[in-house]
C-alpha cells in the first residue's frame, strides 16, 4: 500500500512537471525564456517546452495596443494654459527589449507622453494648437517613439481627442467665430447685389444693343426701299416719249393758271412750248377739193 502511495505522488509530480514544462504560445505572442535568470531568447509560436526548474517565463504581446493618457495641463507659447487628453497606438517590434528594458510600460510610457506634451505645446500658439492638430499628433508620435525605440515599442499613432481651453479664452474665441460669421454673411450679400448689379446691368447692355441693331436694321430697310422706289421711277422716266412729257406739262400749267397769283414764272421757251404743242395736234389735209 505504501508502495502504491508512493507511485501515485510521483505519477502526480511527473504530470504536474510536464504540464508545466509545456506552454502553448499563440500567433501574435512570444515567450521570452530565462534560464537560471539570464535571457536564452524568445520562444514562439506553437509548442515550448521548458524546464520548469530552473526556466522561467515571461509572455509578450505583439498585437497594436493602445494607451489612453488623461486630460494633461501644458501652457502654450503664448502662455495659454490648456487641458489635453490623447491616445497612444504602439506595437512591440523586440520581444526581449521589451521585457528587458523597461519594467512596466504602460506606467513609463504614461509619465513620458505626459513630460513630452507639454514639450510639444510649449512650441505652440493656442491658435496652432486648435487649427494644427495634424501636426501636433506627428510631433508627439515622433519625439514619443524616439524614446520608446530603446524599448523595443514603436509608437505606430498619437490622436488628440480634446483640447480644452481656459473658459476666458472659449467665450473670446466664441465672440470671434460669431463676428466672423457675421462679417461672413455680409460678404455674400454683398456679393450677391454686386452680382445682381452686373447682371441687371449686362442685361440693359444686351436690350441696348438688340434696339439699336433693331434701328440699325430698320434704317437699312428703309433704305434700301428709297433706293428701290427710285430705281422704279427712274426705269418709269426712261420709257416715258417726249409727248407725254409735254402733256404732263401742260397739265402742270393748268393748275398753275388756276391759281390766284397774277404772277406766272415758266421755266422753258414759250415758242419751245408751242412748237411741242403743234406737234401733238393732228395733222389736217392741205389739198380741198377745187371746184
Amino acid at each position: 500500500m505504501v508502495i502504491g502511495i508512493v507511485i501515485g505522488v510521483v505519477a502526480l509530480v511527473v504530470l504536474v512537471a510536464l504540464v508545466r514544462s509545456v506552454k502553448i504560445v499563440r500567433e501574435y505572442q512570444r515567450v521570452v525564456l530565462f534560464r537560471l535568470g539570464r535571457a536564452v531568447g524568445t520562444r514562439g509560436p506553437g509548442l515550448v517546452f521548458i524546464n520548469p526548474v530552473t526556466d522561467r517565463t515571461s509572455l509578450v504581446d505583439l498585437r497594436e495596443l493602445f494607451l489612453e493618457i488623461p486630460h494633461q495641463t501644458a501652457i502654450t507659447k503664448d502662455n495659454a494654459s490648456i487641458s489635453i487628453d490623447f491616445i497612444i497606438f504602439y506595437k512591440v517590434v523586440d520581444s526581449s527589449l521589451s521585457v528587458l528594458r523597461v519594467q512596466n510600460f504602460a506606467a513609463a510610457a504614461q509619465n513620458v507622453a505626459s513630460t513630452t506634451l507639454r514639450s510639444v505645446v510649449g512650441d505652440m500658439s493656442l491658435d496652432d494648437v486648435l487649427s494644427k492638430r495634424e501636426e501636433m499628433n506627428a510631433s508627439l508620435r515622433v519625439r514619443l517613439d524616439e524614446v520608446t525605440e530603446r524599448w523595443g515599442v514603436k509608437i505606430t499613432t498619437v490622436e488628440v481627442r480634446e483640447v480644452n481651453p481656459p473658459p476666458g479664452v472659449l467665450d473670446a474665441m466664441t465672440r470671434q467665430m460669431s463676428a466672423e460669421r457675421t462679417r461672413r454673411a455680409a460678404v455674400t450679400e454683398a456679393e450677391g447685389q454686386k452680382q445682381a448689379a452686373v447682371t441687371l446691368a449686362e442685361g440693359t447692355k444686351q436690350a441696348a444693343i438688340l434696339a439699336a441693331e433693331g434701328e440699325r436694321q430698320a434704317v437699312v430697310l428703309r433704305a434700301q426701299g428709297l433706293a428701290a422706289g427710285l430705281e422704279t421711277i427712274l426705269a418709269v422716266a426712261h420709257g416715258l416719249d417726249a409727248n407725254t412729257m409735254q402733256l404732263q406739262y401742260l397739265e402742270t400749267l393748268k393748275q398753275v393758271g388756276s391759281s390766284p397769283s397774277t404772277k406766272i414764272v415758266v421755266p422753258m421757251e414759250l415758242g419751245g412750248l408751242l412748237n411741242g404743242i403743234r406737234g401733238l395736234l393732228p395733222v389736217e389735209g392741205n389739198g380741198s377739193s377745187g371746184g
